[in-house]
């Protein structure tokens, strides 16, 4: 929670649509104005005068029947372009190529949109028998073990809701394709701390995911591996774990300016233990 009375010592029209912003975000559940006021110590009128300005702009909604507040479509899109972007991305590219060289695998780094993984980055790797895809790509989040990482550190109630608003297609006789059987697999990614993707969305594609997260455990996107089953197995994808972890960090100070670096234990502050890496079965 932001201090009380700094967004007044600040004082300027800019600085206050960004911490009303900064606070709705920062919330699960839309949130009213009166809690915005209270938690920004301004006053609800100026509160009033900046969500007014924000919904106009389409930066957030309003729910007309709970006067509540959410993140709105051009601030979505906004974010993902930011993160797209290649303003901004070289450093996260060059890790993502050393990783790539060093795995001989394709790899990627991704976030969630809705229930898609969308490909912020991708590098192939040089083998010809590879699956090709570029930055920008959207793929099923339910089946793939990027968007199965983004999935399981979601906040629990929406994660419910993106999970209940649609059907879970299955892509393969692999396909985790039932909610319970899901929150169960996304329950493994959590402890384990990787997901797996064994042939849910390509017969005989194999992939294996990271979480990306800040010293706070917020999980930014999600970095992966992937390649053909008869060139990486499961047992292999799963020995990468390391390396990607590694890599992981790098990417979360880049993204973050080196303000939230890996904890001393190497893992970033707030992300649980992993536990040994057990075998994964088909589904997980």
């Amino acid at each position: 929670m932001r201090e009380r009375g700094a967004v007044q010592e600040r004082g300027s029209a800019l600085d206050k649509a960004l911490a009303v912003l900064e606070a709705i975000i920062a919330q699960s559940q839309p949130i009213g104005l009166p809690d915005l006021s209270a938690r920004l110590d301004l006053p609800r009128q100026t509160v009033h005068r900046v969500l007014v300005q924000l919904e106009a702009a389409g930066l957030i909604v309003r729910d007309p029947s709970r006067d509540r507040f959410s993140v709105g479509p051009r601030l979505s899109t906004l974010a993902l372009n930011a993160l797209q972007t290649h303003n901004q991305s070289a450093p996260v590219r060059a890790i993502l190529q050393v990783l790539v060289d060093d795995l001989e695998e394709t790899c990627n780094i991704g976030v969630l949109d809705g229930l898609q993984f969308v490909y912020l980055e991708r590098i192939e790797c040089h083998w010809s028998l590879r699956v090709h895809l570029q930055a920008g790509s959207r793929v099923p989040a339910h089946c793939t073990s990027g968007g199965k990482v983004m999935l399981a550190h979601l906040d629990e109630s929406v994660r419910a809701r993106l999970l209940g608003s649609i059907e879970l297609k299955a892509h393969t006789e692999h396909t985790i394709t039932r909610v319970a059987a899901l929150e169960a697999d996304l329950a493994q990614v959590r402890t384990r701390g990787y997901a797996v993707n064994n042939q849910e969305f390509t017969i005989g594609i194999i992939g294996v995911a990271v979480p990306v997260a800040d010293s706070h455990g917020r999980v930014l996107a999600a970095l992966a591996v992937h390649g053909p089953a008869p060139r990486l197995d499961l047992q292999r994808a799963i020995g990468f774990v390391p390396r990607l972890d590694e890599a992981a960090r790098a990417m979360a100070r880049a993204w973050t300016g080196g303000r939230d670096a890996a904890g001393p234990t190497g893992r970033p502050a707030g992300r649980p233990a992993r536990r040994r890496a057990a075998p994964a079965r088909v589904g997980d």
